[in-house]
């Protein structure tokens, strides 16, 4: 009878660390859920800043474009024509965010 009372004791004892196991592993997957939140926020953060700079490259090209006032009448129509593909290109992306918003 004893050697059951000391199966049932030790099967008792490693529950217990089981169920303390159990606990601290639940704890650090919060934890851990939390981080994973954080770092998509800023990955979505990082990725907003990134489009914003593109398009403030996008418009600094199209101004530099606009701004060169040494170039004949060939290169004067030539900016012109990708001027209007700039912004034909703008556009399009913009569609594209006004059909992703629907």
């Amino acid at each position: 009878m004893s050697s059951l009372a000391v199966q049932l004791g030790s099967v008792v004892e490693n529950t217990r660390k089981l169920l303390d196991l159990c606990v601290s592993l639940q704890e650090e997957n919060d934890l851990l859920k939390l981080e994973v939140q954080s770092l998509q926020v800023a990955i979505e953060t990082s990725s907003s800043k990134n489009k914003q700079l593109d398009e403030k490259v996008k418009a600094l090209a199209v101004a530099r474009s606009l701004d060169d006032g040494k170039v004949d009448k060939v290169g004067i129509n030539e900016k012109i024509l990708d001027t209007k593909q700039k912004i034909n290109d703008f556009v399009r992306e913009i569609d594209k965010c006004i059909e992703l918003l629907r």
